[in-house]
């Protein structure tokens, strides 16, 4: 209420000099610019909504409180009004879009008995009754703070710390039992460590939930194995060597799989191949998160063994246990929550079973 009433003075509601055609130009432009943002977000990040649905939730609330800022902000330059208000709306239908996306993934987790659609309709319900609470208490606000611009922002602010610890608390108390890119990371990196998985609550307590921005570099480079994961390549993009790897790895160690790894300076390429289903994803992610531990640990630095091999031998020995383990801890084995695979390669077993592309 605090940032419309803002919003309301700045178009000019109230005075004389203000015109309809002036108030409707500019609301139109806030409005045109909030749709254009929406459908922007949705064509670069949509793949990602669904892997991320505890990450892309915070940042929802996140983006929301942004633009209740730049409402709040508008009235004091008049002169860049419409860029303000414009950036409000911009933040607003990243909102929108990542609210509704991540609401769906959110609802199946609490859906326990398959009644995501009441679910559904009691949230909606649950949320409209706390929006109706919250439009009669920052009314109360705005009346009792108007023409106080110093209690105005000390009210948002101190409301909007709340607002995004309370989100944050929220998010963190999720345990979902979904398989995602990070998730997969810390199950592998604590099997191989003690044979043992961790549950679903475990993970929520420990899994990164911020924006990759807020990662210090240490945890970007070093913590997570799946950082350095490149799941579905296009093979036109790899170089002669990497094309050459491709092709002594096919043959000598994935003759059996629907995927080919890829591994050159630290970074693990997965190629998938065309017929591959939802479970070989899995097979595949983990297999390079293997070959990225492998990598860390030195492991194979002794030996005349490849990483390769290692790592398939790994694979072949522990893998069936690994997901027999999850299973037993409530995990969801069924598929990996990653972004679309758009490319996919075909390749076939020639007379001596070597792959041919």
């Amino acid at each position: 209420m605090l940032s419309t009433q803002a919003l309301l003075s700045a178009i000019g509601v109230g005075e004389k000099s203000a015109t309809v055609i002036g108030a409707t130009f500019q609301w139109f432009l806030r409005d045109l610019t909030g749709m254009l943002g929406g459908v922007l977000f949705t064509f670069y990040q949509g793949s990602n909504l669904d892997s991320n649905a505890k990450m892309w939730r915070l940042v929802a609330d996140l983006m929301n409180d942004l633009g209740m800022l730049m409402d709040l902000l508008s009235p004091l330059f008049p002169s860049a009004f419409v860029f303000i208000v414009c950036l409000g709306s911009l933040s607003r239908s990243f909102t929108g879009v990542a609210s509704g996306a991540t609401r769906a993934a959110l609802t199946q987790h609490f859906a326990l008995q398959s009644n995501a659609a009441d679910i559904s309709a009691k949230e909606g319900s649950q949320e409209t009754v706390a929006t109706m609470i919250g439009m009669a208490l920052g009314m109360l606000l705005a009346r009792v703070t108007m023409g106080h611009p110093v209690v105005v922002w000390l009210s948002f602010l101190s409301l909007t710390i709340f607002h995004v610890y309370a989100n944050y608390k929220a998010v963190r108390c999720l345990s979902l039992t979904t398989l995602n890119t990070q998730r997969s990371s810390i199950l592998l990196q604590h099997f191989v460590e003690t044979g043992q998985v961790l549950s679903p609550k475990q993970i929520s307590q420990v899994e990164h939930i911020l924006p990759l921005w807020t990662t210090p570099w240490s945890l970007k480079t070093g913590s997570f194995l799946h950082r350095r994961v490149r799941l579905g390549v296009r093979v036109s993009s790899l170089d002669h060597l990497e094309m050459m790897d491709l092709l002594r790895n096919a043959e000598a160690h994935y003759k059996e799989a629907n995927y080919v790894i890829v591994e050159r300076k630290g970074v693990i390429r997965i190629i998938m191949h065309k017929y591959s289903t939802a479970r070989d994803v899995l097979k595949s992610f983990l297999h390079a998160l293997v070959v990225s531990n492998l990598i860390d640990s030195n492991n194979f630095s002794n030996t005349n063994r490849s990483v390769h091999l290692n790592s398939r031998l790994w694979m072949d020995e522990h893998y069936d246990d690994f997901i027999l383990k999850l299973q037993s801890s409530g995990w969801n084995t069924e598929r990996l929550l990653s972004h679309s695979i758009i490319w996919r390669a075909n390749w076939i077993c020639g007379p001596s079973n070597e792959k041919t592309d």
